[in-house]
């Protein structure tokens, strides 16, 4: 079983760097992701803790650009008040609010199966982060 610098084995940390990205947020992946990629040898360890962060990335960025649908039909609603209408669309806010609980939901089960596979130093294919990270690493 391989060790890290750190003394425990890499599968073990990857799945602490997957742990970091759920628990931890974007602050403490960084860090990790700072020092796997500067002091550690192991390159699925590397891999991990880049699919790690851009995973978080993912998950963050596909949650603001669904955020962005409510918030448009809102100021397309406010900008016809204004000129006397009287429009409410209050039941899309709750189907995007729903939207939103779906992928946090999917997010945490996808980091749950990534630290249970990282411990044997396996993965879980995510088609867009894996295409990325093996196209730019």
């Amino acid at each position: 079983m391989e060790k890290t610098k750190l003394g425990i084995s890499v599968g073990l940390f990857g799945a602490l760097v997957f742990a970091a990205a759920l628990f931890g947020g974007y602050m403490s992946s960084i860090i990790i992701l700072g020092y796997v990629l500067l002091f550690e040898a192991n390159e699925w360890l590397k891999k991990s803790a880049v699919k790690a962060v851009a995973t978080l990335v993912a998950f963050s960025f596909v949650t603001a650009v669904i955020g962005l649908v409510p918030d448009a039909i809102n100021w397309v609603a406010n900008v016809i008040n204004t000129f006397g209408g009287n429009v409410r669309f209050e039941f899309i806010n709750d189907v995007f609010s729903d939207i939103k609980g779906v992928i946090s939901i999917l997010k945490d089960l996808v980091f749950l199966g990534l630290i249970y596979k990282a411990l044997n130093q396996g993965t879980i294919k995510l088609p867009v982060v894996d295409d990325l990270i093996n196209k730019y690493m």
